[in-house]
């Protein structure tokens, strides 16, 4: 029996019209409005699109993948890279009506279904990245809707500035990851903003890894006696998780500290730096990233609205990292403390690895860190 073809239309708040045909669940389902929507943003990755769907950094965002032919591998459960799914749909040119590779246990029109995701395919995602990177990301919504109430809810969207999306994704319940090495007695607390899979698989093998809520005081994470803090990825406006920064503003000088990705932006915030929303954001596997240090060029997987402001920094802490597309600040490492962070993903999966040495500079700093036994007092 042929596929029902469900036709549907991407319509942006700026009121550009793009048609197609819906995929996966339906727009709005839980809400019965048969609406999807979103803030509508570009991810430049040929591969990953698993990996990309179930970044809980994505939380508020609908993705629109560049790369034209998508779901050719099919779904491995091995690829999920957190419990489920944030995004609030995907946009595709063409969806792979069937997949070929020997990992594959599902296709991706029935991982969309299972998940709750709902998409649109056939959209001319060429004009569309173009539109998003002439004006900035912008709301959107799709569906099977009139154009006129599409229209509507994009406008009624509210984005990601000034919205708490933090607490949508971070764990419900504290939980303990044991180290890959059974003799390793290093403790590590990972304060959970939507923290990646592939995070935790490179942090065991450090240490044990006590996973925690982004909500976790400092006092809290301290009396779980880590050798070492690390900071999470997760979505939206760093600004909207003052908690977050106080609890990371009592943690230092008190124990090592890494962070990634919002991770970083939140650190910034906890010295006194401030951060500022790109117009389109960096979303993709193939950014290229100079670390300052060095001098080396690494290719970087990279997924995040906001940045660190370069020039908040002054006299707080020194500029590690930097875009080499349009030079936001990719990296920092706070002045007289033993805390670093960086914007890009190290732990990228399925990659690139360029920048996984990161986790190794973690473990030296750890190792040469009394932190356990070196605490301000009151804490």
């Amino acid at each position: 029996m042929p596929k029902t073809i469900r036709e549907g239309a991407l319509v942006l708040a700026d009121g550009s019209v793009f048609e197609g045909e819906l995929i996966g669940a339906a727009p709005g389902a839980g809400s019965g409005s048969g609406i999807a929507t979103g803030e509508v943003v570009f991810n430049t990755v040929m591969s990953g699109y698993q990996e990309v769907i179930t970044d809980p950094s994505y939380a508020g965002q609908i993705i629109t993948f560049t790369y034209p032919h998508i779901g050719n591998y099919g779904i491995s459960a091995a690829d999920f890279e957190s419990r489920g799914t944030f995004c609030r749909g995907i946009v595709v040119r063409d969806l792979a009506r069937r997949h070929s590779n020997f990992r594959a246990e599902s296709d991706l029109g029935s991982m969309l279904e299972q998940q709750g995701v709902p998409g649109i395919a056939g959209i001319d995602t060429r004009r569309l990245t173009r539109l998003i990177r002439a004006t900035g990301a912008l709301p959107g919504a799709f569906g099977s809707a009139p154009e006129v109430e599409l229209l509507a809810a994009a406008k009624a969207e509210p984005g990601t500035d000034g919205i708490d999306l933090v607490s949508t994704v971070t764990t419900p319940q504290n939980y303990t990851v044991e180290a890959a090495d059974p003799d390793s007695r290093i403790q590590i607390v990972a304060m959970d903003f939507g923290m990646k899979t592939n995070i935790v698989n490179n942090l065991v093998q450090l240490g044990r890894v006590d996973v925690v809520r982004s909500d976790t005081s400092a006092g809290d994470v301290l009396a779980l006696n880590p050798h070492g803090v690390f900071l999470s990825n997760g979505p939206g406006d760093p600004t909207m998780s003052p908690s977050a920064i106080e609890a990371i503003r009592g943690l230092l000088g008190n124990v090592p500290i890494f962070g990634i990705c919002l991770g970083h932006q939140l650190l910034g915030h906890a010295i006194g730096a401030t951060t500022v929303k790109l117009p389109f954001g960096h979303h993709g596997g193939n950014h290229p990233v100079q670390n300052l240090l060095t001098r080396k060029v690494e290719i970087t997987s990279q997924n995040h609205n906001f940045a660190v402001d370069p020039d908040s920094l002054s006299g707080i802490a020194e500029m590690t990292h930097i875009n080499l597309n349009d030079g936001v600040c990719e990296g920092l490492q706070v002045n007289g403390e033993q805390a670093f962070s960086v914007q890009h993903h190290p732990e990228a999966n399925p990659g690139p690895h360029d920048a996984n040495y990161l986790f190794g500079q973690f473990a030296d700093m750890i190792a040469a860190s009394a932190a356990p036994t070196n605490r301000k007092a009151g804490i």
